[in-house]
C-alpha cells in the first residue's frame, strides 16, 4: 500500500521546487535588466566624457582630429562592452530557463511514476477484493460498482 503522506509530501515538494526555479530565472532576467541599465549608464557617461574631450580639443585647433578619433573609439568600445554584457545576460537567462524546464520535467516524470505506482497498488487491491473474496459476498449487498469505490 502506498503511503499517502509520502505522496502528499512529494506533491508539495514539487509545488515548492518549480516556483524556486522560476524565481531563479526571473532573478536572472532582473539581473540582465540591471546589467543593461549599468551598461547604458556607463555608455552615456563614456559618451559624455568623450564629448567633453572632443569639445576641449576642438577649442585647441591642432587636436581636432585626435579628439574625434578618441571619442569614436571610446563610444565604440562602450557600445561593444554593453552588447557583450547583454548577450551574456541573455545567455544566462536562457540557461536558467532551460534548467528550470528540465527540473520541472524530471519532477513531473517522477510524480508520474509515483502516481503510476499508486495506481498499480490500487488496481491490485481491486483485483484481490473482486476475486475469490467477492465470491463470499452476497450479491444483493454489493455489486461490482460498489467494490471499485
Amino acid at each position: 500500500m502506498v503511503d499517502r503522506t509520502k505522496a502528499i509530501e512529494l506533491v508539495d515538494q514539487l509545488r515548492l521546487a518549480v516556483p524556486k526555479e522560476v524565481r531563479a530565472a526571473e532573478e536572472v532576467l532582473a539581473q540582465k535588466d540591471h546589467i543593461l541599465n549599468l551598461a547604458q549608464t556607463e555608455a552615456r557617461r563614456t559618451k559624455s566624457t568623450a564629448e567633453d574631450e572632443y569639445r576641449e580639443r576642438l577649442n585647441k585647433h591642432e587636436l581636432v582630429n585626435q579628439a574625434e578619433q578618441r571619442a569614436m573609439t571610446i563610444l565604440r568600445d562602450a557600445e561593444e562592452r554593453a552588447r557583450r554584457m547583454v548577450e551574456q545576460a541573455e545567455t544566462q537567462s536562457q540557461a536558467c530557463r532551460t534548467e528550470a524546464d528540465a527540473y520541472a520535467l524530471r519532477s513531473l516524470r517522477t510524480l508520474e511514476q509515483e502516481v503510476s505506482n499508486i495506481n498499480s497498488v490500487v488496481r491490485r487491491g481491486i483485483d484481490v477484493l473482486s476475486g475469490p473474496a467477492s465470491a463470499n459476498l452476497s450479491s444483493h449487498y454489493f455489486d461490482d460498482a460498489e467494490l471499485v469505490r
